[in-house]
């Protein structure tokens, strides 16, 4: 019998990510606040629903992927809320980045409601979520992660258990505060670079080739043309939002602070994009923050 996962939010990851699961034969009912996302699902082979409640009719499992906790949580309680209104036992699975207390909160929740509950934030941006590669990073006890697993095989290519519930949304923060930084270094390198009168290709197939290489340069490419599937050539279209970024940094500046980890450059990068996204670059692609290395360079040097 084919399984039926409801799929709450229907953004830039969550609809690849339904498309992908309805492409594999899962049976997928689609929620989304906004109607245009609900009728972009439908051409990729969701069957819409009107609410959330609706959604989860039927379900075996339930995916969400939603901007933060205050959200999550909201999503899970109440009258229309996911957790009172799924069959017993069903499988939830959140792919929202939140806080590590946030993420065990939703877990209690729905445990209580008589369900059991994972956490599985992902990483891959909307390339990855289209391509179906995305990375999984899973805080879960290992019997309810194997039920999950045939969903989250169709929709990446990595599954890790990193352990008890938080653990994966720790490794999130972690994850991408790397990413934060690895991009800045890599966008004023370039800006360096073009200062310097060296060709953006030039300074690609070399540092892409060498100890420069990573995710930041050989993917998410912040200049166009060295990598054709990059924001860059999109005019800074996301992908993976600026907003979305300081958000997922603003969760490690706090566990930063809970901790009293030393970290430095994490913390300069929050206040690098924290600052971008106060101006005009919340609705772009996190990788444009090289406009703003480049406005900030000086030009009388």
């Amino acid at each position: 019998m084919t399984s039926t996962v409801a799929f709450i939010g229907l953004g830039n990851m969550g609809a690849h990510m339904a498309a992908n699961l309805a492409k594999a034969g899962f049976t997928v009912r689609g929620y989304d606040p906004v109607p245009e996302a609900r009728e972009r699902a439908a051409a990729a082979g969701v069957s819409p629903c009107e609410s959330q409640a609706e959604a989860v009719g039927g379900a075996q499992f339930v995916v969400t992927s939603l901007p933060n906790g205050k959200i999550l949580k909201a999503a899970y309680d109440g009258p229309e809320g996911l957790l009172g209104n799924a069959p017993a036992d069903t499988l939830f699975i959140d792919c929202s980045t939140v806080d590590v207390v946030d993420a065990r909160q939703a877990r209690e929740m729905a445990l209580a409601a008589g369900h059991r509950a994972i956490e599985s934030p992902m990483s891959g941006g909307t390339t990855g979520a289209e391509a179906g590669t995305l990375t999984f990073m899973v805080g879960a006890e290992p019997q309810d992660l194997e039920s999950a697993r045939p969903v989250l095989e169709a929709m990446g290519k990595k599954i890790v258990l990193c352990g008890g519930s938080g653990a994966g949304q720790a490794v999130k923060l972690c994850n991408n505060m790397v990413l934060a930084v690895n991009m800045i270094a890599v966008s004023e390198a370039f800006v360096l670079a073009e200062s310097l009168g060296v060709d953006h290709q030039a300074f690609f197939d070399v540092a892409s080739n060498a100890t420069a290489s990573c995710w930041a340069l050989n993917t998410n490419c912040p200049v166009p043309g060295p990598v054709s599937t990059s924001p860059a050539n999109r005019d800074y279209a996301p992908g993976f939002m600026t907003a979305l970024m300081t958000k997922d940094l603003g969760l490690a500046a706090s566990a930063i602070e809970l901790t009293g980890t030393d970290a430095k450059m994490g913390s300069l990068a929050v206040e690098v994009y924290r600052h971008f996204n106060e101006g005009d670059g919340s609705t772009k692609d996190f990788s444009a923050i090289i406009n703003e290395i480049r406005a900030n360079t000086s030009k009388d040097a």
